[in-house]
Formats: structure tokens, sequence, C-alpha cells
């Protein structure tokens, strides 16, 4: 599907692509989204540029991401897409500067396109050339991913008080709920280093697109990449200090578990301690000697009952008073 914005932020859907030889002049941003080879090749007709494939934007090589060709600049990002699911993804999504008109190929719905697009009518009318929308975009992709990494720490902080908040007011919880524990600590490392990828990956672009000379022509949109840019830096730094808590839950979550484990086996250690020497009594006369002295002894049956309560008593009594119970 291939949607046009124009400089008045109308939208055109361009459906029937044999009706519309040549695109209008106020056209300003060509939106692909998982567009058919016959779009791809209207859209390389219309505007004279070869563009990139699904394949083409899986390469991790950066020339192969971020380039200029025919005085079209090439750049490609990994966005961060279905955040809110428990599989967050990352997305390619192409961005061509052709002229004054900005081309974007994606093949997937991220969030930012949807919040860019319905705000588009708010942009001022010198912002409504192709290089200004593009730098405008990179700012609702920041702005989401900000929310994104906002999101993931409001739900760590909710995560570590379910850890150690309900241990401290020692609610009782099933055998294996640190173990779940340990699976919602996994989903938010996974979306926090999509983040990072992503951070990473638009990092790179926008020192790449500071250089364009479109970029640097226009003092406004100079400033503004400067600003996004920042703004970058400022999160790629916050996303490595929520990755550093992420690590510490999960070490105290492992911890807590070999705690609890410790336990158990304590537990068991001391029983088998404190029934040994019952056990030690019961085996001396379960002996099946002819001659034993209190073999025909009266009160031998109730007294070797005592000295084994008495033998496991002491050593309990002992550990209490240790502490180790």
């Amino acid at each position: 599907m291939i949607k046009a914005y124009c400089s008045d932020c109308k939208s055109i859907e361009l459906g029937d692509l044999s009706g519309v030889a040549t695109l209008p002049d106020n056209v300003v941003w060509i939106d692909l989204i998982e567009p058919s080879h016959d779009e791809e090749s209207y859209v390389e007709k219309v505007l004279g540029i070869e563009v990139p494939t699904r394949d083409d934007l899986k390469d991790i090589e950066p020339s192969a991401r971020l380039y200029v060709e025919n005085d079209a600049v090439f750049l490609t990002a990994s966005l961060v897409w279905k955040a809110e699911t428990d599989t967050p993804l990352l997305t390619d999504v192409a961005f061509i500067l052709v002229g004054k008109r900005l081309v974007t190929i994606r093949y997937s719905q991220p969030k930012s396109f949807g919040l860019f697009i319905a705000a588009l009518h708010r942009v001022p009318e010198q912002w409504r050339s192709g290089a200004a929308l593009l730098v405008k975009l990179f700012e609702t992709i920041v702005d989401r991913t900000a929310e994104i990494l906002e999101m993931s720490v409001a739900r760590i902080d909710i995560l570590s008080m379910h850890v150690f908040g309900d241990r401290a007011r020692k609610v009782r919880k099933p055998s294996n709920y640190l173990e779940e524990k340990l699976r919602d600590i996994a989903a938010h490392h996974r979306l926090v280093s999509k983040v990072r990828d992503s951070l990473a990956s638009l990092s790179r672009l926008m020192t790449f697109f500071y250089t364009v000379p479109a970029v640097q022509q226009d003092q406004g949109i100079k400033e503004l990449c400067r600003t996004v840019s920042r703004d970058i830096q400022s999160l790629s730094e916050h996303a490595a200090f929520v990755a550093g808590n992420i690590t510490f839950l999960l070490d105290a979550s492992l911890g807590l578990i070999n705690i609890e484990q410790n336990s158990i086996i304590k537990i068991f250690s001391i029983a088998s301690v404190v029934f040994l020497p019952p056990t030690l009594v019961a085996s001396i006369y379960g002996m099946n000697f002819e001659f034993m002295p209190e073999l025909h002894w009266g009160p031998g049956y109730f007294y070797s009952l005592g000295l084994m309560v008495t033998s496991a008593v002491i050593p309990f009594f002992f550990f209490r008073w240790k502490g180790w119970l």
C-alpha cells in the first residue's frame, strides 16, 4: 500500500497506480507499507531511485544502511515494534530523502508512525518539506522509544516490589513464585535490549544524517537534529542504567531462590542430626544377640523409649539455642 501526504497535510492513497502517472508537486511524503513489486517499481519510476527491498533492509553493514546515491539519501533504522506484547521485535524501516520529498518503506506498523501521522496537521507550514518532516519523524520515534523505556521502568519497579516487598511482609507465595518472576525478568531484559539496539541504530543514523547538505543548509533542521541526537544519547545512558537494574534484580532473585533451597537443605540436615541418636539407641536394642543384660528387664521398653526421646530433644534445643532453627 502506498500513501502520499501533501504539504497541506492531506493524504492520498494510491490504490490504482495506472491512473497516477506523476505525483502532484505538493506531495512531500510517500509512505510505502508492505509494498508489492508493482508498487516498488512505480515509486522507482516516478522518483528515479532504486527502492531497497525487504532483504536489503535486513543488511547490517553500515554502508548498506546509510549512503547517498544519485543525490538521494538512504537511511535505515531498527525500530522497536510490539513493545506492549510479550514478544517485542525490531523492525527495519528505510527513510529516503529525494529532493524535497521523503519516502519511507516499512513492513510493520510501529506506533511512532501512527502518532506522527495523527499529529501531522500540527506541524508548522515551514516544516512541511521532506527533510524537515524526516527530522520531525525521528523526533517522534525517539519520543516513542522514551515512552517504551518509561513503561519498562514502571513494570520493573512493580516486579521488584513483588520480589522483595512480599517477602518483607512475609506474604505466603507458591513454591515456584520466584521461578515465574525469572521469566518476567527475562521478558523485561528482552525489551530493554531491543530498545538499546534501536537507540544504537538511531544514533548512527543521526550522525550520518547530520552531514547531509539538506540539514546543513537549514539552521532550524540542524538544531533539531542536535536536540534529537542529545535525546538519543540520554536515552542510551538511561537504558544502560535500566539494564543494570534488571541484572541486579535477576541476581537478587537467583540469590533468594538459593536461600530458600539452602533453608530446605538445612531443615533436612538438622532433622537427620536430631533423629540420629534415637536411631542409634533403637539399633542397639534391636540387635538379636541371645545374651543381652536388658533382654528380660521389665521396664526396659519404656527406658529405651525415654532414652530415644531424650537423645532427640537435647540436640533440638541445642540447635535452637545456637539460632540454627
